[in-house]
């Protein structure tokens, strides 16, 4: 899986992995959604890795993914932020897969 981020992305989220050593994970989250299919990708700012959590590299810096997660995804990722919705974008060169991905801080 290979993940790029624009620069207008990448200029949005130094601020938040750039300090107290946070990492970014991009999640696949069911809660609520009634069934696994029908999760919603999401950017998490976290503390910490998962014991199950992959690190991927990327051109701005290294994202974590749940392995089992990774179906839902396609193979070529490209997270950008869209001023015009102030929220990031998740697509593929097949789809778009969140229009308006929200970006949350876990503690």
């Amino acid at each position: 899986m290979k993940i790029t981020f624009t620069e207008n992305a990448i200029n949005k989220l130094k601020d938040y992995v750039s300090n107290d050593k946070k990492m970014l994970k991009l999640k696949y989250e069911t809660e609520g959604c009634g069934c696994v299919v029908s999760g919603v990708p999401m950017l998490w700012v976290v503390r910490e890795k998962d014991e199950d959590d992959e690190v991927l590299q990327t051109n701005f810096t290294p994202i974590l993914v749940e392995p089992s997660k990774k179906v839902f995804f396609d193979e070529d990722l490209k997270i950008e932020f869209k001023n015009q919705f102030n929220s990031f974008q998740l697509s593929s060169p097949n789809q778009i897969l969140n229009p308006r991905m929200a970006l949350v801080e876990k503690s």
